[in-house]
């Protein structure tokens, strides 16, 4: 998904970010927690879904605090009373009078401060892992001290996961946008100044002057935030409604979203939100990944360092052709799209994009009823993708003619895969092996390469390294330019092609047949 358009708010001297999701009939201002970073947000499936899922009832206003994201970096952390101001030239900049806030974690006390300072602007508290007092509830001093000794090692690499959602530690993708995470959300200097800041927290003496609507929520599993500290709040908020869930993450979006999001949507509405169905019609692209053959004599680059490129190359896919992530394996993973055409160009474009990573693919590509239980999707057709993809061929996308049905006109083209399915499968369709036709060798629709942007011949060049893994250092080599130069060619690059990461031009390259 492409990120909404960031803005700057003014407080003091100092800019502060914020984006604007949704335009319902009132407003949120959500409330991150300890890290936040309004692009690298967007990345992650379960942040652009929590976030999609609160702009479907409201306008939603989203920022990073002074200190960590987009917003302005200072040499020392704010207090509570400042970061209580930028709430306010947020909601100023974003013309909103009054809104409900929800404070995530640290954002919590913050949000308990605003809405008992300016009551007349506050719609509505609602507080998701959140505490009074960091020591009785999160980490006591020596727990500050051995986190601070840590990242003073080791921040940037996501060695902190387990600590906030020990689910997700074993999830390759997720736990390498985690570390990109850390790394952009703030620096070790920043991260450090935060915790000794938060440790300092205690706003328990403010909670009976909330005079506003409050709905408090936790997880009973919460690993950062202890459950008694939602409890507490509960308690000492006048009329504050309880809701303890089941979870054993902190991150609002990890986990069981949509129950959190049930629960912020009845109290901010009165209205409780239907039920997702239990089954849709979707096609599902499953894919593996693999060694190509080599001569003997060729080294080829470590199959760990390749794997992480691997799933950021997916990502950028599955946001522009409007796939979801459904699973994940060590060697590859599966998607579901709500049209067969984008499943099957996907695949096309995924397959040509990590032949210069040093990756062969095999697909495999199913239309049929898709099951959804909460958080956990599966069913028929999930299953059918993941076994044609297994008796793909390296470079095949394998489709059944359940697919090929539904795409007349597409100007995709199969041919008969033969029988690949063992004896006693009698219920799947024949397979077919899928091709891009002449027109759309490239994997782009003739009317999408006319409003392609026209690139030069360095620019060629660049998009053209970058798809093969180089760095701005091996471009600097190749082309006898200084990294500095190489450095401002690719922002320049990037900035004109409207592409988020060098991931996003190296798969430009590929459909656009640069390469």
């Amino acid at each position: 998904m492409i990120p909404p358009e960031t803005h700057y708010a003014h407080s003091g001297s100092v800019h502060i970010a914020y984006q604007v999701v949704g335009d319902g009939p009132f407003d949120i201002v959500f409330v991150q927690g300890f890290l936040s970073n309004l692009e690298v947000q967007w990345e992650d499936p379960g942040l652009t879904h929590l976030f999609n899922r609160l702009g479907a009832f409201a306008r939603v206003i989203i920022f990073d605090k002074r200190g960590s994201g987009l917003s302005d970096r200072g040499t020392e952390m704010p207090d509570l009373e400042t970061r209580m101001d930028d709430v306010r030239a947020v909601m100023d900049a974003a013309r909103s009078k009054q809104a409900a806030l929800i404070g995530g974690s640290e954002g919590g006390p913050m949000s308990i401060l605003f809405a008992a300072t300016y009551p007349e602007r506050t719609r509505a508290l609602v507080l998701y892992g959140a505490y009074a007092h960091f020591h009785s509830w999160v980490l006591s001093p020596a727990q500050v001290e051995a986190f601070v000794a840590k990242a003073e090692d080791n921040w940037g690499t996501g060695g902190s996961l387990g600590s906030f959602a020990p689910s997700m530690v074993t999830n390759e993708r997720f736990r390498a946008w985690w570390a990109r995470f850390e790394r952009l959300g703030t620096s070790p200097a920043g991260a450090i100044a935060l915790a000794r800041m938060n440790a300092l927290i205690d706003v328990r003496r403010m909670l009976p002057i909330v005079r506003v609507p409050t709905l408090v929520l936790h997880r009973d599993g919460d690993p950062r935030v202890k459950p008694a500290a939602g409890r507490y709040l509960a308690t000492h908020i006048a009329g504050a409604k309880y809701v303890e869930v089941q979870g054993n993450d902190h991150p609002i979006w990890v986990g069981d979203t949509d129950r959190i999001v049930d629960e912020i949507e009845e109290f901010l509405t009165g209205v409780r939100p239907v039920p997702q169905p239990d089954s849709v019609l979707a096609t599902v692209l499953s894919v593996d990944v693999g060694e190509p053959p080599r001569r003997m004599t060729e080294r080829p680059r470590p199959w760990l360092e390749r794997m992480p490129r691997f799933r950021e190359i997916a990502a950028d896919l599955l946001r522009q052709y409007r796939g979801r992530e459904i699973g994940q394996r060590p060697d590859g993973m599966t998607a579901m799209f709500d049209g067969p055409v984008r499943a099957l160009r996907c695949g096309l474009a995924l397959r040509n994009a990590v032949e210069p990573i040093g990756m062969t693919l095999r697909g495999g590509v199913h239309a049929g009823e898709v099951e959804i239980a909460g958080v956990e999707i599966g069913g028929a057709a999930v299953q059918a993708a993941t076994r044609f993809a297994a008796v793909a061929r390296a470079g095949e996308i394998l489709a059944s003619t359940t697919v090929r049905d539904i795409v007349p006109g597409s100007g995709l083209q199969f041919s008969d895969a033969g029988d690949r399915l063992p004896a006693g499968d009698t219920g799947s369709p024949r397979l077919l092996i899928l091709h891009a036709d002449a027109n759309a060798a490239t994997l782009v629709r003739e009317d999408e390469r006319t409003k392609a942007p026209r690139v030069s011949p360095r620019e060629r060049e660049i998009l053209v390294m970058i798809a093969h893994g180089m760095t701005n250092a091996d471009i600097a080599a190749g082309l006898g330019l200084s990294e500095h130069t190489i450095k401002r060619h690719v922002a320049n690059t990037l900035t004109k092609l409207d592409l988020a990461n060098r991931s996003a031009a190296a798969a430009y390259a590929v459909q656009h047949g640069l390469t």
